[in-house]
């Protein structure tokens, strides 16, 4: 039982779930570089928070044109992972994140806009085999396992 006036002890962080998208064009990939307190200045995937009620496609799709302008259509899911990662602060972060994937046209003329400048420095594509670095853990995990987010 609490005695009365004693503050109760802060509730314990729960994971959250980010989806992020392999956009993929060709043999590129598009990333851009993180500007948010998580992985700042590593290169990472479009994405974010998965929203309460909301489908892992719908929010693939949400989250690249809120943070790119670019409309994808067939959205298809990859594989989850499972991250506990100690932040600066010495505080541990919890993500289930969702890789899905997206191909867009070889031909498409759209351009990547970077519209969320306080969370990226822009978006680039890159060839699978040419990477930038430094790499966002995640990312960093899947791509030193093999994994390779390209249909066969």
């Amino acid at each position: 039982m609490e005695k009365t006036g004693e503050a109760s002890p802060p509730p314990p962080p729960v994971p959250r779930v980010a989806v992020v998208v392999f956009l993929l064009k060709g043999r590129s990939v598009l990333l851009g570089r993180r500007l948010s307190s998580v992985g700042h200045s590593t290169f990472a995937l479009p994405g974010g928070h998965l929203e309460f009620g909301e489908s892992f496609e719908e929010c693939a799709a949400r989250e690249v044109k809120e943070e790119t302008g670019l409309v994808i259509g067939k959205v298809e899911f990859l594989t989850v992972i499972n991250n506990v990662m100690m932040l600066k602060e010495q505080k541990k972060c919890h993500y289930v994140t969702i890789f899905m994937r997206a191909v867009m046209d070889e031909d498409s003329k759209e351009v990547a806009m970077n519209l969320e400048p306080d969370k990226c420095d822009g978006w680039d594509w890159y060839e699978w085999e040419q990477l930038p670095h430094p790499l966002f853990g995640p990312l960093h995990n899947m791509v030193n396992q093999g994994f390779n987010p390209f249909p066969i």
